[in-house]
C-alpha cells in the first residue's frame, strides 16, 4: 500500500494507524499547496479532491477520506482492538470519530484561512474551544473509550495538534493535555512523527 500525505495533515491518523497495525506500506508527500507528489506529478490526477489521506492498495484501488481509512485498516488487519467488529463498543469508537471529524476537525478549517480577519476567527476559535473542553468532561480513562488505544484516538492526536498553529490555546486543560502526552508516547505515533519530519530522530 501507499499513503500519499502531508506532514501533520489529518494524513497523519492514517500513518499512525499504518504503524500500529504493522501493515507494509510507502510514504508518497504531498504538498497541497501546489498540489504535486514528491515526485512531480499532478497530485489532482491521483486525486481528484486534492486532499490527503489517500491509500492506495496493493491492487491500484485507491481510498480517501481519513474517518474511513482508518477503519478499513483496522478490518484489513482484523485488529479488533483498534475498532471492535460489532456491538456497541464498536459505535463508541465511530461515535468519537464522527466527533472529531464534524466538532473539530472541520472547526479548525477556517482558522487555517489567510483571508478571514481576527474578527472573524475570534468568534470561531472560541466555539471550537467550547468543543474541546467538553471533550475534556469526558476523558476519564487512558483513551477516548477506555483502556484501549483505537482509531478515533489517533485521528484526534492529528487534529489536536493543530492549536498552536491557529492561536487555540488547550494547555490549561489537564486531561487533554494528559492524554495527548500519552498517545505521543506510543512506539507508531513516535515513528510516524519521525518519518514526517515532525520530531527530530
Amino acid at each position: 500500500m501507499k499513503l500519499y500525505y502531508s506532514p501533520g495533515a489529518c494524513s497523519l491518523a492514517s500513518h499512525i494507524l499504518l504503524r500500529e497495525t504493522g501493515a507494509a506500506f510507502a510514504l508518497e508527500r504531498v504538498d497541497t499547496g501546489a498540489h504535486r507528489t514528491e515526485a512531480g506529478v499532478d497530485y489532482y490526477a491521483i486525486n481528484p479532491k486534492g486532499q490527503v489521506p489517500l491509500l492506495e492498495l496493493a491492487d491500484g484501488q485507491r481510498l480517501s477520506e481519513g474517518p474511513i481509512i482508518g477503519p478499513y485498516l483496522s478490518e484489513l488487519a482484523a485488529a479488533d482492538v483498534l475498532l471492535p467488529r460489532a456491538g456497541l463498543a464498536r459505535y463508541r469508537v465511530l461515535e468519537w470519530q464522527n466527533y472529531v471529524a464534524t466538532e473539530l476537525h472541520k472547526s479548525f478549517t477556517p482558522l487555517f484561512r489567510n483571508d478571514l480577519d481576527e474578527a472573524a476567527k475570534a468568534p470561531l476559535r472560541a466555539g471550537l474551544r467550547r468543543r474541546f473542553e467538553w471533550l475534556e468532561s469526558r476523558l476519564d480513562g487512558d483513551y477516548l473509550t477506555g483502556a484501549a488505544f483505537t482509531v478515533a484516538d489517533a485521528y484526534l492526536f492529528a487534529v489536536a495538534r493543530w492549536a498552536p498553529h491557529v492561536a487555540l490555546e488547550l494547555g490549561d486543560l489537564p486531561r487533554l493535555q494528559a492524554y495527548l502526552h500519552r498517545v505521543a508516547q506510543r512506539p507508531a505515533v513516535i515513528a510516524s512523527l519521525r518519518a514526517e519530519g515532525l520530531l527530530a530522530a
